[in-house]
């Protein structure tokens, strides 16, 4: 039988704030710039400190005493008794203890500070290696022993199940069951996963049960419209296809791939639809924009990736379209459907946006290089990949439901985070989440030597100094990582490598079944390692003694990102915990970044100099592409802000209609 309160759980959301505007979006952003102060880390780092003193003395405890101290504190955080706040020191303490005696590992001060930042709602920036997943242990506990559903999030299923291989002799001797919900699993295994006190999983499968679990629900999402109708139909039983024990606490691992990176990709229930006049009209528009020619009959935006008919591209369209009926009849349906066509051709590239496997359009995610197999793009622009491809054009899909993860993580009541770069993207996590970023010192100081960027005229140049570099490397003995922005890239430099008679491993979207098994040795002697953004998240990457007395792992950055985020998380792959390390960058003036944010006039100017390589070259080439990434950062935030209030304006309005939004 399921408890009022429980059931009332199961389907209750906080309803996030509005985002402030105007002034008050002024005036809120001072806030968020004051709770990031260093006074606050260094008050945390305090505490950390005493706090690991007092683990200290706790050692002398039997396991039956700490045994019984834990279950004290367990019972002062179910009922909610007392000044809990007092009680955290004493509690992340005795967790401390529990940690090193149970895993074999003792939680660094600046780990049991990241716990309590944690615990307290920040945003923790903590570098690479730091031992964030035994970080998040700690305030995992605290919330699962109040009772509320406590979700710890990662990037995909592989961290998922092995955090809680990892982690589940901490969590049981705290009194605890831990679980972990992953793509492969049935509806029955899932509610058994959810029901468990911790459940690891990602932010894919959280959303996309939530949304499942409203749409079983239906018109009776209110609790208090379950126990009338349970009241007035007491033979119906209403929960047994739900399996989520409702929304509380989410600590999110890796929280800028999460909440910004993926912020806006809607998560979306839906079902196949047959409609094959659709699907024949997406064959023939790909024909037609085959005719058009640009510049003459469409013009193409590539900062912001728009197409716009010209006037001799409308009159061309209405030739080609003239002995058309149906959708065709319409002016503004057609140029709608030849601008999509148009936009899968220019903006969307087979092995960057997407790759084909098995006959079909497989998505690239373009911020961690992974694949996406079901997932499509939406408003037929899939299908009009699948056209450009030569394929077979599927049918749309009817949608169900659907919810952005920028939407879905603003239900939480209690929301926290740890990601390697969030600094950057400070002002975002506080506008939309209301998460202060806290940056948590190393343990051990950093030693990575940046060497000075090289930036080129044209990419052949580049790639052409890029294999220099990693042969160069190599010869000493070094392991190299080299880091590319798409699949497409990857495959050259493995190709121009190969020319060279190197051995290497290749991590890309396609060659990904290993992942964890090759970043983990991306540190031997001599090892060369081509990754796509992929690259290690989650996985350290460990050295032999032989490479840290050659300098550690060496990183090469092939290109630059729209995000800045994106090059600081692949320099941290070397210099992790103490150990020596290097990261050099390589750009060209043909990279997208500069294509898209960078006047023309500017690129020319500037292609010129290099011919003339020179520090006051490099040293404006680097201001030019840190301009760049600003602009791109800038533009992308307020296209996520955008989104957000358009979300929310929908569904203000479609809540005179009496439906759920997040129903459907």
């Amino acid at each position: 039988m399921i408890l009022p309160v429980s059931d009332h759980r199961r389907s209750h959301i906080t309803s996030p704030e509005k985002l402030h505007q105007g002034l008050d979006a002024y005036v809120y952003g001072l806030v968020g710039a004051y709770q990031r102060r260093s006074f606050y880390r260094l008050q945390l780092l305090r505490e950390a400190e005493d706090i690991a003193i007092r683990s200290e003395a706790m050692k002398s405890l039997s396991a039956r005493d700490l045994g019984v101290q834990l279950r004290e504190m367990k019972n002062h955080f179910r009922r909610q008794s007392g000044q809990l706040d007092l009680l955290v020191p004493q509690v992340l303490a005795l967790l401390v203890e529990t940690a090193f005696r149970t895993l074999g590992l003792r939680p660094y001060p600046v780990q049991i500070a990241g716990a309590l930042a944690l615990y307290r709602g920040y945003l923790t920036e903590m570098a690479t290696g730091e031992g964030k997943s035994l970080t998040a242990c700690l305030p995992g506990a605290l919330a699962a022993w109040t009772d509320r559903p406590c979700h710890i999030v990662t990037v995909n299923d592989y961290l998922a199940s092995r955090d809680v291989s990892e982690m589940k002799a901490f969590y049981q001797f705290c009194g605890l069951t831990v679980g972990s919900v992953t793509g492969d699993m049935t509806p029955g295994e899932r509610r058994e996963n959810y029901d468990k006190r911790v459940v690891y999983t990602t932010s894919k499968e959280l959303t996309a049960d939530f949304l499942r679990d409203r749409l079983a629900l239906g018109a009776v999402q209110h609790s208090t419209r379950r126990v009338i109708r349970q009241l007035l139909f007491p033979q119906g039983r209403m929960n047994e296809h739900l399996v989520m024990r409702g929304l509380y606490t989410a600590i999110v691992d890796e929280a800028d791939s999460v909440l910004i990176d993926e912020a806006v990709t809607p998560l979306i229930i839906s079902r196949p639809q047959e409609n094959r006049p659709f699907v024949q009209v997406c064959t023939l528009a790909k024909s037609m924009a085959e005719q058009l020619i640009p510049v003459k009959d469409y013009t193409s935006d590539l900062k912001y990736k728009d197409i716009r008919l010209t006037r001799d591209g409308e009159k061309k369209l209405d030739h080609l379209a003239g002995d058309l009926d149906g959708i065709w009849k319409s002016q503004d349906r057609r140029e709608e459907l030849m601008v999509q066509a148009l936009t899968a051709r220019e903006y969307y590239l087979k092995d960057k946006q997407y790759v084909v496997q098995d006959g079909r359009v497989v998505i690239v995610d373009e911020f961690t290089g992974r694949l996406m197999p079901n997932r499509t793009w939406r408003q037929g622009l899939h299908q009009a990949v699948e056209a450009k491809e030569d394929l077979e054009v599927t049918n749309p899909s009817e949608t169900l439901a659907r919810l952005s993860f920028q939407q879905f993580f603003r239900l939480f009541k209690k929301l926290s985070g740890m990601t390697g770069t969030g600094q950057e993207a400070a002002q975002e996590f506080w506008q939309i989440y209301g998460l202060s970023v806290m940056t948590i010192p190393t343990n051990r100081p950093c030693i990575r030597d940046h060497y000075p960027s090289r930036i080129f005229a044209t990419s052949r140049e580049r790639w052409t100094a890029v294999v220099d570099e990693v042969l160069e490397q190599h010869n000493l003995g070094r392991p190299v990582l080299v880091g590319t922005r798409n699949v497409s890239a990857s495959e050259s430099l493995a190709e121009l490598l190969r020319e060279k008679g190197l051995d290497f491993n290749l991590l890309n979207a396609i060659y990904h079944n290993e992942e964890a098994g090759i970043v983990r040795s991306a540190g031997q002697p001599g090892r060369i390692t081509i990754a796509t953004n992929m690259a290690g998240r989650g996985t350290d990457i460990k050295l032999s003694d032989t490479v840290s007395g050659l300098g550690g792992l060496h990183v090469i950055a092939t290109e630059g990102h729209e995000s800045a985020r994106i090059d600081r998380q692949l320099f941290g792959r070397s210099a992790r915990q103490g150990d020596p390390g290097s990261a050099r960058a390589f750009m060209s003036m043909e990279d997208e970044l500069i294509q898209r944010f960078v006047p023309g006039p500017v690129r020319k100017r500037m292609a010129r100099a290099l011919t003339k390589q020179g520090a006051t070259v490099r040293k404006i080439s680097e201001k030019m592409y840190s301009r760049a990434q600003t602009s791109a950062q800038k533009m992308a935030f307020k296209q996520r802000k955008s989104v957000l209030r358009m979300d929310t304006w929908l569904e203000e309005a479609l809540s005179f209609t009496g439906k759920d939004v997040l129903g459907g």
